[in-house]
């Protein structure tokens, strides 16, 4: 059984995707480090990096060659500064090399060392990257890694998650929804207390509260940010920033981040016009944010990081609700549910579309919000249900190869669609459901399966094809 930790599903990074850019990004680091603890690096002599398939296809537009730069200079996209990104950015543009530390001097130059390989796709999984290098005399080695989605990565031969934390027994051992819910009716727990009971089996009560509002203090950062920049995106569409217009608009001056912006927000009226516009506006920072390489946390993915931040800001803005205890219940059972969906179908788009990543975490937030409302175990998973149900076969094409048209207005609609598929369950008797979590886990597989690759991520198809653009080489 795989064990995925609620801090395995919201990762702080760098966008615009977490599986074409942290994917590759903690693909580079894994390669790097192992040279490093084999004390070979200064041996190395040539090194090549072939992005494969979907990581191919959309590369250039997701940052996947900054992101394999960024990996082997020993950048963490927790920490990194967004303005270094950006420098690394211009100096890929510019053609320019790269010297990584404890190489010896050796050069890697983006422009002819990494590779993108568009006409094979590696058995396993769309997102794969080829590490081919040389040691000394030795002959040439190749090692494989696989960006499986949320910045999840396996290296070819090896199972599980890269998350270290071993294979302890858990407390509640879940695989399905099922199982969730037999634990919550055996201790008579709401579905947070039976996550947090697993989690406790990794870190103390301390650090797991501590880490989960540390998550919400980024996942507010990126909000602010996004709603406090104007302007363009990069990547060459022309797409503009309309957040920040909007969160002036609505608050009637210009939205400043260094204030108490929340409970400006929380002050004003929550007639169903306003809070729809606001919730729009917050999942549309989140994802403008992300498209211009900041820090956004994965929720599941980079490309629906808006949905929960923007549904928690409803639940704190406008649902009296503001202590910390409701954000790390919040978290928790959110995590859970994406954790569920991860280990019977996928959260990533190159594999599902993107049912994956703004299905899931629309059904993660619906869940959460229905949990923070009073909701019943039986209320939390009725009401993720209730969301991905009418999120099935969503494709991801986007255009250009860039996570802007039409992601970032997916997040708006993923949030709405949590909101109101949270009451449809409170509003209902989850006896009477005629669908179950687990069967609609079970569908969207299934779904993902029959669906043409051109639908996953390797913009071949729908508005990645019908919408003109003329940018070089995207």
């Amino acid at each position: 059984m795989e064990q995925i930790s609620v801090f395995d599903i919201f990762k702080i990074g760098i966008g615009p995707s977490s599986s074409h850019t942290l994917g590759p990004w903690k693909a580079a680091m894994m390669f790097w480090e192992e040279l490093g603890l084999g004390g070979r690096r200064s041996e190395l002599k040539t090194l090549k990096v072939i992005l494969h398939g979907s990581l191919a296809k959309t590369g250039k537009g997701h940052g996947s060659d900054l992101a394999v730069v960024a990996g082997i200079m020993g950048e963490d996209p927790v920490s990194v500064d967004p303005e270094m990104v950006k420098c690394i950015l211009t100096a890929i543009s510019l053609g320019e090399s790269f010297y990584p530390l404890g190489a010896g001097g050796f050069p890697f130059r983006p422009s002819d060392d990494i590779i993108f390989d568009r006409e094979s796709s590696l058995p396993f999984h769309p997102n794969a990257i080829t590490f081919s290098f040389r040691l000394g005399d030795e002959p040439e080695k190749q090692e494989v890694y696989y960006s499986i989605g949320g910045g999840f990565v396996v290296k070819e031969g090896q199972s599980g998650n890269d998350s270290g934390k071993g294979q302890k027994p858990l407390p509640n051992a879940i695989d399905k929804a099922a199982d969730l819910l037999y634990w919550c009716r055996l201790k008579n727990l709401p579905v947070w207390g039976v996550v947090l009971e697993n989690e406790l089996n990794w870190r103390s009560r301390e650090k797991v509260i501590d880490g989960l509002l540390d998550i919400w203090e980024a996942m507010k950062d990126s909000v602010a940010k996004g709603c406090s920049t104007g302007g363009k995106l990069p990547g060459g569409l022309g797409v503009k920033r309309r957040a920040c217009p909007m969160a002036a608009n609505l608050l009637g001056y210009t939205f400043d981040p260094r204030s108490e912006w929340m409970t400006q927000v929380a002050r004003q009226s929550d007639s169903f016009d306003r809070v729809l516009r606001w919730v729009t506006c917050f999942a549309m920072a989140v994802n403008e944010e992300n498209a211009t390489f900041g820090r956004v946390v994965t929720a599941p993915t980079n490309g629906a990081a808006g949905v929960i931040p923007s549904v928690l800001l409803y639940l704190q803005c406008f649902s009296n609700s503001n202590a910390d205890k409701d954000i790390c219940r919040f978290l928790l059972t959110a995590g859970e549910i994406g954790s569920i969906f991860k280990k019977g179908a996928t959260i990533s788009a190159a594999m599902g579309g993107c049912q994956a990543e703004i299905g899931v975490s629309s059904a993660m937030a619906a869940g959460a919000l229905a949990e923070a409302m009073g909701g019943t175990p039986e209320h939390v998973l009725m009401a993720a249900e209730i969301a991905m149900e009418h999120h099935l076969g969503l494709t991801c094409d986007p255009v250009a190869g860039l996570v802007q048209i039409p992601c970032i207005e997916r997040n708006s609609m993923g949030a709405i669609k949590a909101i109101s598929a949270a009451y449809t369950a409170l509003e209902s008797n989850p006896d009477s459901a005629k669908v179950s979590l687990d069967e609609v886990v079970l569908t969207m597989k299934e779904t993902a399966m029959d669906m043409s690759s051109r639908y996953k991520e390797t913009s071949d198809g729908g508005l990645a094809v019908n919408v003109p653009v003329n940018i070089p080489n995207c």
